[in-house]
């Protein structure tokens, strides 16, 4: 399997298929596995990346929290389009991965042809909710840290998918890339030039006024619930998922 070298950190990734660049970024502590289901439909039509985040899966787990944060994963995606030879793509992602997959078009636009933002929040215009957000992030770092992975049993399908080699890298990535920093993101979504789908699973509460805010403020954007799914619509229901992900890339020219 390719690995990216990025300032000495390893960054591992899969391409599928040819065609137009379609890069898909995971959620937190979840891994390049949840897309498994998509790779195979996706890539009669695109060349699709898929990729552990640091700290994730078969990525590098470096020991310096500074070399967790958004702009590191921002950086890392831009080079991962230029190790596959794409000037630009299709960005998408779920929950972090969506959110970075924002943050990407934020600081790439000329580099995002669409945006697939999938069971995301878009992050936080109020300081306090953005504390109060950057708290729970802390305390899932301190719980990694004191108790490693824990039990997962009850965590949403794209996690229980997920093997990492411990759970040191979640740790630093829960306080380096999970915690935001600022509204950039959120202001962000007026401004967004390209076509956009909003997905999200009818059963994942926690996402769905974010889901519905998101697609009444980036122009032009199509959403799209899926029924009898929670916060891994893909996983969870995987035939409507690609259904609507393709109609979507249909209707917006994109399909090679």
């Amino acid at each position: 399997m390719p690995t990216l070298n990025r300032d000495g950190v390893g960054i591992h990734y899969e391409v599928t298929g040819d065609g137009p660049a379609l890069l898909l970024t995971h959620g937190y502590s979840a891994t390049s596995a949840m897309w498994a289901g998509q790779i195979g439909p996706l890539s009669a039509h695109f060349k699709v990346i898929v990729w552990d985040m640091r700290g994730h899966g078969q990525s590098d787990y470096p020991a310096d929290l500074d070399a967790y944060s958004e702009q590191a994963t921002v950086a890392d995606m831009a080079a991962l389009l230029d190790a596959v030879g794409a000037r630009d793509a299709i960005i998408g992602g779920l929950s972090l991965g969506g959110y970075m997959s924002l943050a990407f078009n934020a600081t790439h636009p000329d580099r995002t042809r669409a945006l697939l933002i999938i069971d995301t929040g878009p992050g936080y215009r109020n300081d306090a909710a953005r504390e109060a957000w950057n708290a729970s992030a802390i305390a899932r770092a301190e719980r990694f840290e004191a108790e490693g992975f824990g039990d997962l049993s009850r965590a949403s399908a794209e996690v229980r998918l997920a093997r990492h080699r411990d759970a040191s890298g979640l740790a630093r990535a829960a306080r380096g890339m999970l915690t935001q920093k600022t509204a950039r993101v959120i202001e962000s979504l007026p401004a967004v030039a390209c076509p956009a789908i909003v997905i999200v699973g009818a059963d994942d509460t926690p996402f769905l006024a974010a889901s519905d805010y998101m697609a009444a403020k980036i122009p032009g954007a199509r959403k799209v619930v899926i029924a009898g799914a929670g916060h891994s619509a893909n996983i969870d229901q995987p035939q409507a998922f690609n259904t609507a992900l393709l109609g979507f890339l249909k209707d917006a020219g994109l399909t090679a």
